[in-house]
């Protein structure tokens, strides 16, 4: 495994990591839950992503049981939540001080820790005053409840407002963003928050990397069955997936005879394309097998075959 310093942080993150969503408490068993967690831990993976969002609460209910089943130290890893969509009810929702503190203790109880390693606003709250939600994940920090904050799917102004207030302040400013980024989604990571790495040393947890599967090449003929594309509730996911895979289905060809060339799945080479961003700090994986998994993990390798010429190669296939 690789481990990157959290942006200008010191704690550092194993490159890649494992995220719950629509896995934990939904679409797998707790038992293949424990056996993903422990082979990602055996393979050097220390960072576990969760949100009271997820399942509604019962993924970081799931993770919590393994953690305290494992009796891994927590030394030994990172865990994370993310505060935004917390229940139906006034208050329950949001990023306002009531509602992050409350986020912040559910979530120590269902995870069964004493203090969750990262913190995220899962999305920008525009009901909110940002210094509202700064000062609330300050004072968590200072309170020994949190140990970093950061933001999820934040604009770079936003961010950057939050830096401002926290300055200003004199609080605590996120350390990490955790945005999408794949193949076909570049723009925000690549040019929005281009300046935030070197002015604020932001890092960043990046999730989706084979764009909800279109990048392991299952889904040419449209959502396969079995997939997080087909579960219940998820048909905004479906509909997605429908479209790109008509609109990129030349390209995830091309891509797949690239990486066979290589000797690698598409998916192990869309991880590694990801993790040769120096700004990426870590990929969050999700998965349903520990086949899977395991597979994906090869990314760290990987890396090593992506030369100069295959990423310029790329670049031109899908575009900047």
């Amino acid at each position: 495994m690789e481990y990157r310093r959290l942006g200008k942080a010191g704690v550092q993150v194993s490159a890649l990591s494992l995220g719950s969503w629509v896995t934990f408490g939904q679409q797998i068993s707790d038992d293949v839950a424990e056996d993903l967690m422990r082979t990602a831990y055996d393979g050097g993976v220390n960072f576990f992503d969760n949100a009271e969002a997820y399942a509604g609460g019962k993924s970081e209910e799931v993770m919590g049981a393994i953690l305290k089943k494992t009796g891994w130290n927590h030394e030994t890893f990172l865990v994370s939540s993310k505060v935004f969509w917390g229940g139906g009810l006034p208050n329950q929702e949001g990023l306002s001080r009531k509602h992050v503190m409350a986020a912040c203790h559910n979530a120590l109880r269902r995870l069964q820790v004493d203090y969750l390693d990262l913190f995220f606003c899962h999305r920008p709250d525009p009901k909110t005053p940002i210094e509202e939600t700064v000062r609330a994940m300050s004072d968590l920090i200072h309170q020994g409840k949190v140990l970093y904050w950061g933001t999820s799917e934040w604009s770079a102004q936003e961010i950057t407002q939050a830096y401002a207030i926290a300055r200003e302040c004199h609080l605590v400013p996120p350390t990490m963003e955790q945005p999408m980024y794949h193949l076909f989604g570049r723009h925000r990571f690549e040019k929005e928050y281009a300046r935030l790495y070197s002015e604020y040393g932001l890092g960043t947890t990046i999730w989706s990397p084979l764009a909800s599967g279109l990048l392991t090449g299952k889904h040419k003929a449209g959502p396969q069955e079995g997939t997080r594309a087909t579960l219940k509730d998820y048909g905004w996911l479906k509909d997605q997936i429908t479209r790109e895979a008509k609109d990129k289905a030349d390209k995830v060809e091309k891509l797949g005879v690239i990486a066979k060339d290589l000797g690698l799945s598409l998916a192990v080479f869309a991880i590694a394309w990801c993790l040769k961003n120096p700004n990426v700090s870590t990929v969050i994986l999700g998965a349903s097998k520990t086949a899977q998994l395991t597979e994906n993990l090869q990314a760290i390798e990987a890396q090593k075959k992506l030369t100069p010429e295959i990423m310029k190669t790329v670049d031109e296939l899908v575009g900047i």
